[in-house]
């Protein structure tokens, strides 16, 4: 990249008021450096990239026109926040980003006056910002909202539904629509952005007020023909009628790398007395680095890289990952079954469905960033005889919590549900943590909830769950790789509400729930080792419990513990309920419970992350020993006298 300016302008800029002192011509150099340090900061970390590096000159132009923090700038996502957090202080700790202690990968209130809205599910920064607007207008506050929303999250329907409200909010809401992907404009240039100049003057948007107000005085067939008009001739020029049927001024398409496009509309954007106005921009990803131009992915996601060549840090080789062991066995079930289909919610490759869409695309279906239509979609065709797989990750499930209950549930629908990230997830940290899924599905009647203990396990649940037709059911799994097991050569159907026993002992009971398991078998060499023989037990089900098995080890062992990678209210929480109705509390046993703790978690390593929750080998020999009213030397003792 070739600059204007000799000295390096980032270096100059610490918040954004400090870009609204540049002149406009300097502003192309500041986006450029700001481009390759987003770059050099993800080549270190890993994160998102693609996204951040489409969003370059529109970060630049809005700092550099609106008067944030005052003015509230709201990321939908945030995968696109990275050139934000630069340019908003914490350049020095970019390079921290989603580690441990460091930076999140998306906006967090906490972490900066400057994140007005934490994001990290897609498609609320409309109700949000209308939410700040709306604020604003009752208290005689000035100050706008700006929500910039992908062209994906736009196939949410929460974004209509906030679109559809946000007329009351007038001039104080502007939505700035990043099209990245859709194609839903004609090309733009120099004709578009004169257009786009002009429809966001002041004069122009006096007039249409003005003609509403007319039009609206004369007969209606008058006024309807004359607003009739008007969208067409504006729907012929710019592809705006949609918008403007939800109560928007709609200006564009423009291009969203042109600096000199961009700052003069939002500058009349920000000055018009007219809105809601939805200023729409064309941007691509990656743009500016010629690995992320040319890969497929425009590298959305991306692991360390070489920033010269573009070449990713590879993993070394391992077991596969869970997504993959899923898929590939509902290929096989597939390949005798043709009533089983595939769901997902716009993440074909984190749960591995694009891996059956190869080998059934007429029978696997992408519905976009829309879980609830996923969910009651799957019921549509449960009701209908298919084997519908609706596989979605634990924390975006939370989003069709309703439908799971009134379309699914309620009805007894053999709907399957493919739990991806279960768990703790890394550097994605606390709002993609999959920690709630047991405690909101094994509440609801009807619902048979799995946890797969390694991928071995995980081939006879996905077989078991296609084959499973008398209601609704569920297989979790973590994110990530397996843990080296040989997968079954021939699948194995489960019996519902049966768990198994991995290991015999006689003094503690570990009961393991999903892939805490091997971590219980530690925790039993480590108990072992002290004189205390443990079984292990993997449960298999969260519901139906194995009762007969549970009951069997909390009467024959002197403690037991339940150990889980899910929220308060999930296992442990159904096994007290067990021993209590059936009087075992009553009889002096010694029961424990083991879970993620009441907290939203940080990111980290997953591992750092579940010794942090207490749920490594450690804890559980911890909880054992306390549970027993033992420290090491007691425990020495004890062991002699025995």
């Amino acid at each position: 990249m070739t600059t204007s300016f000799e000295t390096p302008l980032l270096d100059t800029v610490s918040t954004p008021a400090d870009i609204r002192g540049l002149a406009p011509e300097q502003l192309r150099q500041l986006a450029d450096e700001l481009r390759a340090e987003t770059i050099s900061a993800v080549g270190t970390t890993g994160g998102h990239l693609g996204s951040g590096l489409g969003v370059v000159e529109l970060t630049t132009a809005i700092h550099y026109v609106f008067d944030t923090p005052h003015d509230r700038l709201i990321w939908d996502v945030g995968h696109q926040c990275y050139p934000h957090k630069i340019l908003t202080g914490r350049r020095d700790r970019i390079r921290t980003l989603r580690q441990g202690g460091g930076l999140s990968g998306f906006t967090k209130r906490s972490e900066s006056e400057y994140d007005p809205f934490g994001a990290a599910h897609s498609s609320t920064s409309i109700s949000a910002a209308l939410g700040f607007a709306i604020a604003n207008k009752l208290a005689g506050r000035p100050g706008k909202a700006i929500a910039v929303i992908g062209d994906g999250a736009m196939s949410a329907g929460m974004a209509y539904e906030a679109m559809n409200n946000a007329e009351a909010a007038g001039n104080r809401l502007v939505v700035i629509l990043n099209d990245n992907d859709m194609s839903i404009a004609p090309p733009v240039g120099g004709l578009s952005a004169y257009l786009a100049r002009m429809v966001s003057s002041s004069e122009y948007l006096g007039l249409r007020s003005l003609a509403k107000r007319i039009t609206a005085k004369v007969s209606r067939r008058v006024h309807n023909a004359a607003q009739k008009a008007e969208e067409l001739t504006r729907g012929w020029v710019t592809g705006g009628t949609l918008f403007e049927e939800l109560g928007f001024y709609y200006v564009g398409p423009i291009d969203g790398h042109n600096l000199d496009h961009l700052i003069p509309v939002l500058e009349n954007v920000r000055d018009s007395e007219h809105g809601p106005i939805l200023v729409h921009v064309v941007t691509k990803k990656g743009k500016g680095y010629g690995p992320a131009e040319a890969a497929a992915d425009k590298y959305h996601g991306v692991q360390k890289f070489d920033v010269i060549t573009g070449a990713q840090a590879k993993a070394p080789p391992g077991p596969p990952a869970y997504q993959n062991v899923f898929a590939d066995q509902l290929i096989k079930d597939a390949q005798r079954d043709p009533t089983i289909v595939a769901i997902t919610a716009a993440m074909p490759s984190g749960t591995g469905v694009d891996r059956f869409a190869k080998a059934f695309p007429e029978r696997t279906f992408d519905v976009g960033i829309a879980e609830q239509h996923a969910v009651t979609f799957a019921a549509g065709l449960a009701a209908q005889g298919m084997r519908p797989f609706c596989a979605i990750y634990s924390t975006f499930l939370q989003r069709a919590y309703d439908q799971v209950v009134h379309d699914v549930a309620i009805q007894n629908l053999p709907v399957r549900f493919a739990i991806d990230r279960a768990g703790l997830v890394g550097a994605d940290g606390a709002t993609h943590a999959g920690s709630f899924d047991v405690t909101y599905l094994a509440t609801l009647p009807n619902f048979v909830v799995m946890a797969a203990a390694d991928e071995a396990e995980l081939v006879h649940m996905t077989h078991t769950a296609a084959l499973h037709d008398s209601g609704p059911i569920a297989v979790r799994y973590p994110r990530g790789n397996g843990v080296g097991v040989a997968l079954p050569e021939t699948p194995e159907r489960l019996e519902i509400g049966k768990g198994r026993i991995v290991r015999e002992g006689k003094k503690v009971a570990i009961l393991s729930l999903g892939t805490r398991l091997q971590e219980a078998l530690k925790a039993a060499d480590a108990l072992d080792a002290k004189g205390l023989s443990a079984t292990v037990a993997d449960l298999r089900f969260a519901k139906p419990l194995d009762e007969e098995l549970i009951r069997r080890l909390l009467t024959t062992h002197e403690v037991a513990v339940t150990i889980e990678e899910g929220a308060v209210g999930g296992l442990g929480a159904h096994v007290l309920t067990l021993a209590s109705d059936t009087g075992l509390i009553d009889a002096g046993l010694k029961l424990r419970t083991m879970r993620l703790p009441d907290i939203f978690q940080d990111q980290d390593k997953p591992e750092v992350q579940y010794a942090q929750a207490g749920l490594d080998a450690d804890a559980i020999v911890d909880t054992v020993l306390k549970a027993l009213r033992y420290n090491d030397a007691s425990v020495v003792a004890e062991c002699q006298r025995i």
